[in-house]
């Protein structure tokens, strides 16, 4: 197995449950996934739900911080479960030799029949490509390296995106300094998140999985709410004085070829932040193929649930988990008892073809 967040912890659960010798190769130094990686001001009041592993109860809701809470809750339950862990070992590529998988990390090798891909997308920050960018003189950041609101106060500060990465962003820095938003399409404000709307948005990113093509966002589905760590940025606001996307960066902010009626063609800003989400990492599963015509790895779903998708369509020997309709934290523990319960099935079938071999 290849990544030890909240995927790979319950898939390792749940393949050592099932008696499945195993190994979860990590790239961090430490336990706690991506969320070891978080800024500093994100507190777990902040964070937009964690689900319990299995057997194990997540941390509530507090003023503490989520980049420590988070990992020292997945260290002590790689500790309690004995999951076999090894780290820091960071995989390069994943190749194919007759019906074994080959694992390549530097000098190192590891032969499996079955690989579960654990690998999310936090090392995969996406920043669309603007003419200019590269003159910026300000400041260009990415979600994956906000330093917090003590960085940017007193700085212009511009916000790109539209999802609730953008939000909780202009929440921290609207009482604190200049913010302007800018996104492609106008948000859908709702009062509160609808769990029909959440399953549905689910849904449609398996469609587009089991078409074949690269997961998507689920906000314009399931929509925009402000909490109450927002409300004084909307008061300001910082949410109304949204813009449409820019058509290209200057040295010192950004432009609009043809802005609306009213609106300025060139507005000053010293940091750009984009909040523009990131892409599946999974680079080093590319000697395998897995990818359709259409840019997507394709997955087969193999319980009722949507989030029981994991087994790739194109190789049945690899199972993916915490991407397209597994990427939530919840989504993540059921596709991680899907993946092995798929890991079992398809060994338990590769031995019985042996031995139906032996036999002949």
């Amino acid at each position: 197995m290849v990544g030890a967040g909240q995927a790979g912890l319950s898939a390792s659960f749940h393949l050592r449950r099932l008696g499945l010798d195993h190994v979860v190769l990590d790239a961090d130094e430490r336990p706690g996934g991506a969320w070891q990686h978080r800024w500093d001001s994100l507190t777990m009041a902040d964070v937009h739900g964690v689900a319990d592993l299995p057997d194990a109860p997540a941390p509530g809701g507090s003023a503490e911080r989520a980049n420590e809470v988070v990992p020292a809750w997945f260290a002590r339950y790689e500790a309690e479960h004995a999951l076999p862990v090894e780290r820091p070992v960071r995989v390069d590529r994943v190749t194919s030799e007759g019906d074994l998988l080959v694992v390549h990390a530097g000098e190192r090798r590891w032969t499996t029949r079955t690989l579960v891909n654990a690998t999310g997308t936090w090392s995969r920050p996406f920043v669309p490509s603007y003419p200019g960018a590269g003159e910026f003189r300000g400041e260009q950041l990415h979600t994956h390296d906000y330093p917090g609101p003590e960085h940017l106060a007193g700085k212009r500060v511009l916000v790109v995106g539209g999802g609730a990465s953008a939000v909780q962003f202009i929440g921290e820095l609207a009482p604190r300094t200049d913010v302007l938003w800018v996104t492609r399409r106008p948000p859908v404000w709702r009062d509160h998140f609808d769990e029909g709307l959440g399953r549905h948005a689910i849904e449609l990113v398996q469609e587009r999985v089991r078409a074949g093509l690269p997961p998507a966002s689920v906000v314009s589905v399931t929509g925009l709410a402000l909490r109450p760590q927002e409300q004084e940025a909307a008061r300001l606001g910082a949410y109304d004085r949204r813009l449409p996307m820019f058509d290209r960066i200057e040295p010192d902010g950004v432009r609009w070829d043809h802005p609306a009626p009213g609106q300025p063609a060139f507005e000053p800003v010293d940091v750009i932040l984009w909040a523009t989400g990131f892409r599946p990492a999974v680079a080093h599963l590319a000697p395998l193929h897995l990818r359709s015509p259409r840019g997507g790895i394709a997955l087969l779903q193999t319980g009722a649930d949507v989030q029981t998708a994991t087994v790739a369509e194109r190789d049945p020997r690899v199972q993916l988990v915490g991407y397209g309709p597994s990427a939530s934290t919840i989504g993540a523990n059921r596709a991680g008892r899907a993946a092995a319960l798929a890991v079992r099935r398809y060994v338990d079938s590769e031995l019985r073809g042996a031995g139906d071999r032996a036999l002949a």
